[in-house]
């Protein structure tokens, strides 16, 4: 039996195609709107503010503060199942996005997740693309 893999997402989709490529350089990309400024995350081909098509990439410094999180002890899915507990977070990076990804804490319970919290950008690996995970800041 073979061991369960993280579900990914599809890397050469047209509006993120871009996003995951940077990935592979460990460098976190968001847009922005060159006519309003509105900070756009997940990326798409219109801002969300005023619906213009004129969006530049920017790059993250990778830092952020925990907005809201919970923690999941149970799930169905083979990957996931084998990783409870974990905590799934809102993240606010520095810049402005608000991203959903996890916050990897130490197995011995050591350190626990608090809103507001600091927490910086650790990368897993795979073939095509990395995945955005978090790391709690001393």
């Amino acid at each position: 039996m073979s061991e369960a893999t993280r579900p990914l997402p599809t890397a050469k989709e047209h509006d993120t195609q871009e996003f995951w490529a940077a990935t592979l350089n460990r460098e976190f990309r968001y847009q922005q709107c060159k006519s309003c400024n509105t900070v756009i995350f997940y990326p798409r081909r219109h801002c969300t503010g005023c619906t213009g098509g004129e969006l530049e990439w920017k790059q993250s410094k990778g830092f952020g503060t925990v907005y809201s999180y919970s923690v999941v002890r149970q799930s169905y899915h083979p990957f996931f199942r084998n990783q409870v507990p974990y905590v799934v977070a809102w993240i606010d990076l520095d810049e402005g996005p608000r991203i959903l990804s996890n916050v990897i804490v130490p197995d011995d319970g050591s350190r626990k997740v608090s809103i507001g919290q600091r927490v910086k950008i650790e990368w897993e690996e795979h073939e095509s693309l990395f995945i955005p995970l978090f790391v709690l800041v001393d």
